[in-house]
């Protein structure tokens, strides 16, 4: 077979990785020296790592079955799906162990409909998906951790612990809406009982509160332009795999 897309024309890079090809290119290169080229005993890759790379993110990007992203980098179905599952955990975003004084996080989640029905439940959008809480960083934007996927139906106050966030994040503060109650975490004032409206100063301190919430909202609408968070076939760990991949790519093409 003959292949249609590849990472030696750079015109392909950028539609399906949302990188430039200068981040394509250090993006590779950081790979490489994590040893996701070395050679090992058997039958080699049919394709360079570059291909690899863009063969695993065009998939994430595209949400085509196998069978369409084997014809596009022309190898087998086989190929294509060990391609994916040897490269995507390497593609994964590290999380930040470390966070400044004065850094301020936002938290929150988001729910990827996911086909494997071992690890999602059903959930408020009547759909199988599984809840990530993602944490980005208040005044970059970037994405600092993602949690472990579970189920849908799961609370998001149960979820901040459950997935190991909290665990990642510590003591840094983090903003988060009101679906925290009881976490420590920065939520907005709500109204007490038989109290008909908040005082003044209370309602101005939760309009700024959104409008800096609101970041979180940003980034997830520019992650699930990959179209795999939005019907994820994988099976196992292959979402949360797709999840931090995706985010170290919305991290790389912010960064620039």
């Amino acid at each position: 077979m003959t292949a249609v897309i590849t990472a030696t024309q750079p015109a392909w890079i950028t539609p399906f990785t949302g990188l430039s090809p200068r981040c394509f290119s250090k993006l590779v290169t950081m790979l490489r020296c994590d040893g996701a080229d070395v050679v090992r005993r058997g039958r080699p890759w049919s394709l360079p790592l570059e291909d690899r790379v863009l063969l695993v993110t065009t998939y994430w990007r595209t949400n085509l079955t196998m069978r369409q992203i084997a014809l596009l980098f022309g190898v087998s179905k086989s190929a294509a799906g060990r391609i994916i599952d040897h490269l995507g955990p390497k593609l994964a975003l590290r999380p930040r162990k470390r966070f400044r004084k004065d850094t301020v996080l936002i938290v929150d989640g988001t729910l990827v409909p996911t086909r494997d029905h071992t690890i999602a439940e059903r959930s408020k959008n009547y759909r199988y998906s599984t809840n990530h809480q993602v944490v980005i960083d208040a005044d970059t934007r970037l994405v600092v951790v993602v949690g472990r996927p579970l189920a849908g139906n799961r609370n998001d106050c149960k979820a901040w612990e459950e997935s190991g966030a909290k665990a990642a994040v510590g003591k840094t503060i983090t903003i988060a809406d009101g679906g925290y109650p009881g976490t420590g975490l920065v939520i907005p004032h709500r109204r007490k009982f038989n109290q008909t409206e908040l005082p003044a100063w209370k309602e101005e301190h939760n309009k700024c509160h959104k409008q800096v919430r609101a970041r979180v909202e940003h980034v997830f609408a520019r992650m699930k332009t990959w179209k795999t968070l939005r019907d994820c076939r994988l099976k196992g760990d292959g979402v949360h795999h797709a999840m931090l991949g995706i985010a170290r790519m919305h991290n790389l093409a912010l960064a620039g």
